[in-house]
């Protein structure tokens, strides 16, 4: 109900989920507005969080909003996992509430796959649900990242790196310092490859499977990096359309660069994971189109397929009593 284009995408990517991946697809939200379901169930809700309202206090006062009905038919059992491309916090936070926490895990986080062209994405968390950290905690979301990578990419032993502003391990910020003394010296667990400090620039290589960071840093390392690949898709496609000579290579460089394109773009992946609560919830962009709803779907469906919450508090729990 809270997406940037309204209940009609959601529902028109619903409707293709269903038939295209042969899933049940469960609506919830208001059953007019929600329109023609096209068969599928829906779970009426009365209320919508809307993009501009405080997460927490929405969740608390809303509580016939549909996000918070969607967590709470996932705490039931009457859904395996939820999708939303409405209020990213208020997403966090009735999952959080309505569900819980994986028993071990201090703070869930926003894994966010990052593409890389001719390669598999490299997972960046935290992504923005906890502005600030302890190391210990970033050990806990490099154990759930790199279990996270394994499923969603079949990646069997993930490179695990923390983002700082050099390789070295005296460079960054006390937290950084702090959290690379504890993963060097092994405290998440022989299920996880560190190789050590990461630079922003190392986000979209092959070097990395899975990045560290606080949830702030991780937050703006994805605005940036959407933001810039925007900027150069127009800045190409602009130049390809300045006159005659430019317009005729583009005849024959566009249908080289379409499955580049297609490659970048967000809606290709589906969504973000949110990791480390008590079900499968899949965070969606809120300008997302009804192909990236089908994609989130997908995500969703696979991740309760491969047991990615078992995986998950297997992988901090194992640590933990190790």
């Amino acid at each position: 109900m809270g997406g940037d284009l309204g209940p009609e995408e959601v529902v028109a990517g619903a409707r293709l989920a269903a038939s295209e991946l042969g899933v049940e697809v469960v609506l919830v939200g208001d059953p007019e507005r929600i329109g023609d379901a096209g068969g599928l169930a829906v779970i009426a809700a009365s209320e919508v969080i809307e993009m501009h309202d405080d997460p927490a206090a929405a969740v608390r006062t809303k509580r016939d909003s549909s996000l918070v009905r969607t967590a709470e038919a996932v705490r039931d059992g009457r859904a395996g996992a939820m999708v939303s491309a409405g209020n990213t916090g208020a997403t966090m936070v009735s999952a959080l509430l309505r569900m819980g926490r994986i028993k071990g895990v201090s703070r869930p986080a926003i894994a966010t796959p990052i593409p890389v062209p001719g390669s598999t994405p490299t997972v960046v968390l935290d992504a923005g649900a906890n502005a600030e950290c302890s190391p210990a905690w970033l050990v806990q979301f490099a154990q759930m990242g790199a279990a996270f990578s394994r499923q969603r990419f079949g990646i069997p032993e993930p490179r695990v790196g923390l983002l700082s502003i050099g390789e070295e391990p005296s460079k960054g910020t006390p937290l950084v310092k702090e959290a690379h003394c504890l993963l060097a010296g092994g405290a998440a667990g022989p299920e996880v490859h560190f190789v050590g400090n990461v630079e922003g620039r190392d986000v979209m290589s092959d070097a990395v499977d899975v990045v560290v960071t606080d949830g702030f840093t991780g937050n703006v390392v994805l605005k940036t990096i959407e933001g810039s690949m925007r900027f150069a898709m127009r800045a190409v496609l602009a130049a390809l359309d300045t006159d005659e000579a430019t317009k005729a290579a583009g005849d024959v460089l566009l249908p080289a660069l379409l499955p580049l394109a297609a490659e970048l773009d967000p809606d290709t992946y589906g969504g973000a994971m949110l990791l480390g609560v008590e079900g499968v919830c899949v965070i969606s962009h809120g300008s997302s189109s009804s192909r990236a709803i089908v994609n989130a779907i997908r995500v969703a469906r696979d991740a309760i397929d491969a047991d990615l919450v078992g995986r998950l508090a297997a992988s901090t729990g194992a640590a933990a009593g190790s």
